[in-house]
Parts: structure tokens; C-alpha cells; sequence
């Protein structure tokens, strides 16, 4: 079944050519290229939905679905693809994401050739990252996901408050550029020390695995990765770029943006620093459990006071993504399956989110809930998605966000977070306490938006407002809330395959851990 890891990666690919060479003269011409980037995600999305259902979550291999093929041996360098348990729940998200992505992208009517050819390279990127074992190209496919971003930005994004679509594509860039070179200073420390250590120089993750780092080694360099990663979480104080980023994108952009490429980090600290320098991990990780409480808090108090609806739901996904970070933090099979499943169901919820908000900005052009108001009368199909999105991101239970972030309070009550030099440990029920003060605070901002933007007397400008009515244009909605409610009730479903894939890091692999992951 290995050819399924070609399909995914590939699919997108031929997108991009196949676009290339078609001409954009007409609405049909437009109207062509977009069935050719829905035809072809839908593509990738069967192909993942089938490595999804034939995925052996008992098997002794930690991945499947390999394709080997050497390039330079002389240094280790080859491409190499497969698939675990966290993977596979990151290659399934985004397949859903771009698919819808592709759909809900209907409205732009400028430059669509440019602009799907883009997309499809950015999702290149993306299915790159979490497929590559090879650290050369997992470098080279992130930098790939990244890039695309400031064009589709620049060139199809909008002003965001008092920011200039400029601005906000060029802070973006900067802030994850410089990010992913200090990861790769990183990244070529652990390649050159596991030649030095094990005799041979490979970027075969699989074989970096099994070396055995010094402790001040592993001391010294897992922040460096840590850290160039964490940029694109975003982890407190370094997310600044990514709500101005959500809204100033396009609507196909802005879901990609939060439902995938902000995964990238918390997948690469997981599948990179804690894999080769589990040492590391165990002495900096009490400081993220800190940290991520600024994240939870700062995110969702900041998200209170905003009036734009993509800077409500940005500020949102930064409180969010701190959540990932502390199930990352407690280093236990709860916490971090709770982190892998929560990056999935937060992939769903935003891309929803901003699908819709798309929605009613195309013909409003305004996201700002002061100027809306009663849009329930006129849009109650998009209304009812909208509120069913925000029960999903405060935790309802039903949902996938609910049940993902109780693994990680659950996983963080157990823990222990040690303050790397200071002698001092923090006990699990304070990071506790903060996670579930954000829910709080995420209900307050998600309630009131409802109340303002879509209940209340109309607002008489926005009573000639079209609703979705089109098959085609409810289908991506419906199938981003059946995906929130199949997860959510069915948790194990993809629960029990990221739990082989978390089982499988280096860093469980402690005696004390394996004992805890038993019970």
C-alpha cells in the first residue's frame, strides 16, 4: 500500500501542472481550473481516508505505507515517506481542509490560475511535512508550506483593522523564516553529532532515532529546535503574526493557514525534538508548561476585546494552539495523544470558521460585529453552522474539541512540570487551573460574537443577504461539522492511532513512562 503515500503527495502536484498549461479567458475557463484543484485534493482526501481505514494501529513497524528511494547516499540523503499514528491524524486534516479549502474558494475571480496553483503548491508543502522521515526533505517541505503564504496573502488578502495586507504577509514571513533558520541550525547540529556519535551521517530520521546523545548535548540544542518550531505554534510571545496573518488572508487561505500550517510546529517538536533529544525534552519541557499558560490566557482575554470576527477567531486559535502545547509539555501518553488529537480537531473547527466568515464578508465586506447584527434572519443556514463552530471551539461536549482537550487537562492534572534551574516544580493543577479558565474565556468571546453579529433586530443594510442554498456550496460546511461530531462521539476512532504513534517516540520509552502508558 505504499504507492497511497505517492497518491497524497503527488495529487497536488499534478494540480499545480495541470493548471499551469490551462488557459483563463471566461468564466468557464475559471470555473475549470477550480474542478481541477477540487478533482485532484479529492484525490488526495480518498487516498488519505484509505491509508486511514487499512493503518495497522498494532503493528510492531512504526510506519507504514514506506517509499524508499536514494538520491545521495554518500551523505544519507534520500526520499523517504511513511506514515504513524500522528502523522496519519495530520495527513487526514489536512486532506479535509484543502478539499473544502478548494470549494469555499469559489470567490475569488482574480488571477485563479495564480492563485490555485499556489494553494496546490502550499499543500505540496504541507502532505511533504508530515509524509518526509527524511530530514533533508522535511526541512525542504516545510519551507515549502511556508512560502506560497506571502504571495496568496500579499496578492489575494485584504486589510486586517489598521494593518495593510503588505504588512501583515511581510511580518508573517519574517517571523517564520527566521524560525524555521533557527530550527535548521538545529536540525544540522543533530544530523553532524549522530554521524560523529554513530559512525554514519543520515537524514533517515529512523536512524538519528537510535542514536544516543550526550545529556548536555541534547541540554543545549533542544531549544534551538524547540524554539525555531515554535514560532509557527504560535507559542507566546512569539505569535504576534499569526492573527494578523488569519485575517488578512483569503477565506481558502485563512483555513489552511489555521487549520494546517499552524500544526506544523507542534508536529515537528514532536516527530524531531522529541524523538532525537528526549533528554532535552524532559529538562526544558516544565518551562513550556509555563509559558502555555500565557498562551491559554493572554490569547483568550486579547480574543475578549477584539471586534473583527477573523481577529476574534485568530486570538482564538493562539489560546487554542497553547492547549497542544501543554499536552506537549506533560510528556505523557494522555497529554500528548490529547495535543495530537486536539491539533486535528482545531484544524477542523477554524477552517469551518473562517469558511463561513468568508461567507457573509464577500457580500458584507465588513467582519467587524458592530456593523452586523441579526444576520440569523437572513442567513440561517450559515448562522447555524456559525453557532455550531463556536459550541465546538468552547468545548461542548459531542464535538472533537471537547473531547481532545479533556485528554490534555486530564494528562496535565497528572503531571509534574519542572523548572529547568531553578529548583523549583509546578504542580499539575496550575497549568490545570489556566486550561480550564480558557474555556471560560473562550464561551464569553464565542457567545457574545453569536449575540451581536447574528442575533438581535436586523441591521436593514444586510437584509438583501444570500444565504447558502446550493448543494455545492453547503457541502463543505456539512462536512466539517459531521467530522467535529463523528470524532467527537467516536473518539477512539482516531484516538487509538495516534496512540501507536505517541507510544512509538523515543521520549516514552522511559521505563516509568511505559508503566504510566499501561494503566
Amino acid at each position: 500500500m505504499s504507492w497511497l503515500s505517492i497518491v497524497v503527495l503527488v495529487a497536488p502536484l499534478i494540480a499545480c501542472g495541470r493548471i499551469l498549461f490551462m488557459k483563463e479567458e471566461s468564466d468557464a475557463d475559471r470555473d475549470r481550473i477550480r474542478q481541477t484543484a477540487i478533482g485532484w485534493s479529492t484525490v488526495s482526501l480518498v487516498a488519505s481516508l484509505a491509508m486511514f481505514l487499512l493503518f495497522d494501529a498494532g503493528a510492531t513497524e512504526r510506519y507504514q505505507f514506506l517509499v524508499e528511494i536514494e538520491w545521495v547516499e554518500s551523505i544519507g540523503l534520500g526520499l523517504i515517506l511513511g506514515v504513524d499514528g500522528i502523522s496519519l491524524a495530520m495527513v487526514v486534516l489536512t486532506s479535509i481542509v484543502i478539499w473544502t479549502g478548494c470549494q469555499v474558494s469559489r470567490s475569488i475571480t482574480d488571477r485563479v490560475k495564480e492563485h490555485y496553483i499556489l494553494l496546490m503548491a502550499l499543500c505540496v508543502g504541507v502532505f511533504g511535512v508530515f509524509l518526509s522521515i527524511d530530514l533533508f526533505f522535511f526541512y525542504f517541505f516545510y519551507e515549502m508550506a511556508v512560502i506560497p503564504m506571502y504571495l496568496l496573502i500579499g496578492i489575494w488578502g485584504s486589510r486586517a483593522a489598521k494593518y495593510s495586507k503588505e504588512y501583515a504577509t511581510m511580518k508573517l514571513t519574517l517571523f517564520l523564516t527566521t524560525g524555521a533558520v533557527v530550527a535548521l541550525i538545529g536540525l544540522l547540529a543533530v544530523y553532524f553529532e549522530a554521524g560523529r556519535v554513530g559512525g554514519v551521517y543520515s537524514f533517515d530520521m529512523r536512524e538519528i532515532a537510535k542514536v544516543t546523545f550526550s545529556d548536555s548535548f541534547q541540554i543545549t540544542w533542544f531549544p534551538v529546535i524547540f524554539l525555531g518550531f515554535a514560532a509557527i505554534v504560535p507559542l507566546w510571545p512569539l505569535h504576534s503574526w499569526s492573527p494578523i496573518g488569519h485575517a488578512a488572508a483569503p477565506s481558502s487561505v485563512s483555513m489552511l493557514h489555521a487549520g494546517v500550517l499552524m500544526k506544523l510546529g507542534a508536529y515537528a517538536i514532536l516527530r524531531i525534538a522529541f524523538d532525537s533529544l528526549p533528554a532535552g525534552a524532559e529538562h526544558w519541557m516544565g518551562w513550556v508548561g509555563l509559558l502555555c499558560c500565557m498562551n491559554i490566557l493572554y490569547g483568550g482575554l486579547v480574543a475578549m476585546a477584539q471586534r473583527d470576527m477573523k481577529f476574534i477567531i485568530g486570538f482564538s486559535s493562539s489560546s487554542h494552539m497553547g492547549y497542544v502545547l501543554l499536552g506537549l509539555a506533560t510528556m505523557n501518553m494522555l497529554g500528548l495523544s490529547g495535543a495530537v488529537f486536539l491539533m486535528f480537531a482545531h484544524g477542523i473547527m477554524t477552517a469551518l470558521a473562517f469558511g463561513l466568515i468568508g461567507w457573509f464578508y464577500e457580500q458584507t465586506h465588513t467582519r467587524v460585529v458592530d456593523d452586523l447584527g441579526g444576520m440569523l434572519k437572513v442567513l440561517p443556514f450559515a448562522g447555524t453552522c456559525f453557532i455550531i463552530m463556536a459550541m465546538a471551539s468552547a468545548g461542548l461536549p459531542g464535538f472533537a474539541n471537547f473531547a481532545s482537550e479533556l485528554l490534555v487537562i486530564l494528562g496535565a492534572w497528572k503531571s509534574e512540570f519542572v523548572l529547568a534551574g531553578t529548583g523549583m516544580t509546578l504542580p499539575g493543577w496550575v497549568p490545570t487551573m489556566a486550561a480550564i479558565w480558557g474555556i471560560v474565556i473562550s464561551a464569553t468571546y464565542l457567545l457574545r460574537a453569536i449575540r451581536d453579529a447574528w442575533l438581535g433586530p436586523l441591521n436593514p443594510r444586510w437584509s438583501e443577504l444570500k444565504d447558502v442554498t446550493s448543494r455545492k456550496h453547503k457541502t463543505p460546511f456539512v462536512a466539517l461539522i459531521l467530522v467535529l461530531a463523528v470524532t467527537g462521539c467516536f473518539p477512539s476512532l482516531l484516538v487509538n492511532k495516534i496512540k501507536d504513534g505517541v507510544g512509538k517516540l523515543r521520549v516514552m520509552q522511559s521505563a516509568p513512562v511505559q508503566e504510566e502508558a499501561r494503566r
